[in-house]
């Protein structure tokens, strides 16, 4: 029996065919989506209830306060540890985030040629996938050793810096981009200066954007071990740094040598309970961030 392309009716069915294979495929699609989002949740589930069960027992008062002692592990705490993370998250934040926004603000209003913007913008996401062991090299080669900052924790801020920098431009480029351009007519049209116009209008409308640049590289920075063993961390300290010129302990380093290299049976509870602190650390400075973020978007009213 032959099928004609008509209905009764006498209008097409291939259109409704058409119709129903597109809501069979983007319902795959949404499917495929829901389910990539469920296993990366998952995987973080995992994770953090993995480190929780290993390294619960040592999760105290005097293992968040107390000092670290190097001979029995069990009897001290990671404050060194804390502090050093801490100095280093904010130190990275201060100073790679200004730049960061400040190479922004010339790439995006300032630079006239476009095809050198775009060469630099490329370079600069290059520099973004660069290993962070080449990073730590260039620390010690320059902040270290031509600088003469020694093995220090400002040694490891500067590094970090470098290192998270491309970040924080890539993404304040993007934010600024993303001010409609009215906003830049309308100011310069009543009057204002191009660095006016920059200042009170652009940069506030776009900070939200690029305050989504710092978050992503302070957590980055928290969580790299391999540039701050080249510039200054240390796994034991008897106190904290007086100075910015001292030596530092921080949670990544800690917590590789307690997994890879202690001897001690409480070690690997010990490294699980530092890794638990060190996620803490960078939700605490990241959600911190985050509500400065939200409360920048309420205010837009565009």
């Amino acid at each position: 029996m032959r099928f004609l392309p008509y209905s009764l009716s006498g209008k097409s069915s291939i259109p409704l065919r058409r119709d129903s294979v597109r809501s069979i495929r983007e319902g795959v699609w949404i499917s495929l989506c829901h389910a990539s989002t469920v296993l990366s949740l998952s995987i973080l589930v995992i994770a953090l209830f993995l480190l929780a069960r290993a390294g619960w027992s040592v999760l105290d008062v005097d293992f968040f306060f107390g000092t670290w002692q190097h001979r029995n592990i069990a009897e001290g705490g990671i404050a060194q540890a804390i502090m050093g993370s801490l100095y280093l998250g904010l130190g990275v934040l201060f100073i790679s985030f200004p730049l960061g926004i400040g190479t922004a603000i010339f790439l995006t209003e300032y630079s006239a040629d476009r095809t050198a913007r775009r060469t630099v913008q490329l370079a600069i996401r290059n520099l973004a996938g660069v290993p962070s062991v080449v990073y730590g090299l260039f620390g010690l080669t320059l902040f270290v050793q031509l600088l003469n900052f020694g093995s220090s924790l400002l040694a490891a801020i500067c590094t970090l810096s470098a290192m998270t920098l491309p970040w924080v431009i890539t993404a304040s480029v993007e934010a600024l981009e993303a001010v409609p351009q009215k906003f830049r007519d309308s100011s310069l049209a009543l009057g204002a200066t191009h660095w006016q116009t920059t200042r009170r209008i652009v940069l506030p409308a776009g900070m939200p954007g690029c305050l989504t640049g710092g978050i992503i590289s302070m957590a980055r920075a928290l969580g790299e071990t391999a540039p701050i063993i080249l510039v200054g961390a240390t796994f034991f300290l008897s106190g904290f740094p007086g100075s910015p010129f001292d030596r530092f302990m921080a949670l990544p380093y800690h917590t590789f040598i307690l997994a890879t290299q202690h001897a001690s049976p409480d070690a690997p509870a010990t490294a699980a309970g530092t890794a638990l602190i060190l996620l803490l650390l960078t939700f605490i400075l990241s959600a911190g961030a985050i509500l400065l973020r939200w409360r920048l978007r309420r205010q837009k009213v565009w």
